[in-house]
């Protein structure tokens, strides 16, 4: 090693360096500082329970008000229970002096509901005050009163809390029991050892639960981000699609446009110089355009996607869609209102692609169904609405409307057109889809 290296791992200052125990303890007080010491009389009320499980969801409304306090009042029925034993082991003698190792077992019980880890500071030194007033020596150090406080203190202070402040809790337990031990050894009977034991399986009970919750938790975190990565994976694959198809419909119109600007001049003899001229800017203008467009939508292209060579469908095929759907076992109809006139091609394929995601949905998740079809012309745009019934056969596959991708696919298409589209259920079961498709006046026109 050389002396460089040496001279880096020396600590700053020329302190001389920590050792692995060193650190390991400086860690643990640290740790016990921050769980017991700091804010540890800090207002922290017990949050009232949900009341959305499978058995409290099933309650009257009223009841499930009442049941939401539910920790409160076990707690509080610990508490009493502790104050009743503190009361009858009480050998104090009448008068208020008596009363004192009643209360002293119950506060602390309380306070757990507020500020609980002051709660157990509490504890710990109210429990010679309960063996004082009491009068009762034959435990030692923990009064019968005073043992069940302790115990109801640590494992409520060890549910609201985290599993090693726990641990701590357990420990300076221990500390104390056994030095007060020490300090009455071989004059009357101590009880450490049983109050040791039993909160040490309260509190393995409590780590576990701690141990699921946290599990549970990260789970249902995890399904979460996977069904959000899900759906914006969904939604990029569909943005590409159109983002596909968007390219094929624009292409298409703008080479024509290069393709009649480049031929107009021939068609006209003797042109004036100013219209050759403004032909050639519009071949140049609409070439610039269809480049600049094949570059931008080629970014979201797959490396092994090729255009396809046959055109993209249009309302008028959806004879063939609705045959095929019929041969996959689906009943379904169609119905055609106002006046049938061709649409921007944008609007024809979305539309298309719009009713054959329905379909599918109807296949996989209502198999059995009825399904009809229905298309609107209507002034300013075309109407869908797609609907079917519920199920004539079971299935092993749950139906999940509203949760699949199909849905969001559908949602971005009639957002890239600036319509409008809802999805509900049916009050016989099925499910329903209407989209309305603006088509600006201009448009409708130049399609026709």
């Amino acid at each position: 090693m050389t002396e460089t290296t040496q001279t880096q791992m020396k600590p700053p200052g020329g302190a001389k360096p920590r050792s692995p125990e060193f650190r390991l303890a400086a860690d643990a007080l640290r740790g016990l500082r921050q769980d017991l010491f700091h804010d540890a009389f800090a207002y922290r009320p017990l949050p009232r329970m949900r009341v959305d499980g499978p058995l409290t969801r099933r309650l009257p409304e009223r009841v499930r008000e009442y049941a939401a306090w539910t920790p409160h009042a076990v707690i509080t029925a610990c508490g009493l229970l502790a104050m009743a034993v503190a009361s009858t082991a009480n050998q104090g003698g009448p008068g208020i002096a008596s009363l004192v190792p009643s209360l002293l077992a119950l506060l602390p019980v309380l306070l757990t509901l507020v500020r609980p880890v002051g709660a157990f500071w509490f504890s710990m030194a109210a429990t010679p005050f309960v063996a004082v007033f009491s009068g009762s020596w034959g435990e030692w150090p923990w009064p019968e009163g005073a043992f069940i406080t302790h115990l109801v203190v640590l494992t409520v202070v060890a549910l609201r809390t985290r599993p090693r402040t726990a641990a701590w809790m357990w420990v300076l337990t221990a500390w104390y029991g056994f030095m007060s031990e020490s300090l009455v050894a071989g004059h009357i009977g101590t009880n450490t050892a049983p109050l040791l034991f039993l909160s040490a399986l309260a509190l393995l009970v409590v780590t576990v639960l701690h141990v699921r919750r946290t599990a549970e938790q990260e789970v249902t975190a995890h399904q979460s981000e996977t069904a959000q990565e899900r759906s914006r994976r969904t939604l990029l694959e569909e943005r590409t699609t159109i983002a596909r198809e968007l390219h094929d419909v624009v292409a298409h119109h703008m080479s024509v446009v290069a393709i009649q600007a480049e031929a107009a001049p021939y068609r006209v003899e003797n042109p004036p110089p100013e219209l050759e001229q403004a032909f050639v800017t519009i071949r140049e203008n609409a070439v610039a355009a269809l480049t600049e467009l094949r570059r931008v939508l080629g970014v979201v292209r797959a490396a092994d996607y090729e255009a396809p060579d046959a055109p993209q469908p249009t309302l008028a095929d959806l004879g063939a869609l609705l045959a095929n759907v019929r041969e996959a076992g689906l009943s379904v109809e169609k119905t055609v209102t106002g006046a049938v006139r061709e649409l921007p091609q944008g609007v024809e394929l979305s539309a298309y692609r719009i009713v054959q995601e329905a379909l599918s949905n109807t296949l996989r998740h209502a198999p059995g169904a009825t399904a009809r079809v229905e298309i609107g012309y209507v002034l300013g745009g075309l109407g869908l609405r797609i609907v079917n019934g519920p199920a004539r056969t079971t299935t092993l596959v749950k139906s999940t409307h509203g949760a699949g991708h199909g849905i969001t696919g559908m949602r971005e298409r009639v957002t890239m057109l600036d319509g409008e589209m809802t999805t509900a259920e049916t009050d016989d079961g099925g499910y329903e889809v209407t989209v309305f498709l603006p088509v600006p006046q201009r448009a409708a026109e130049e399609s026709g």
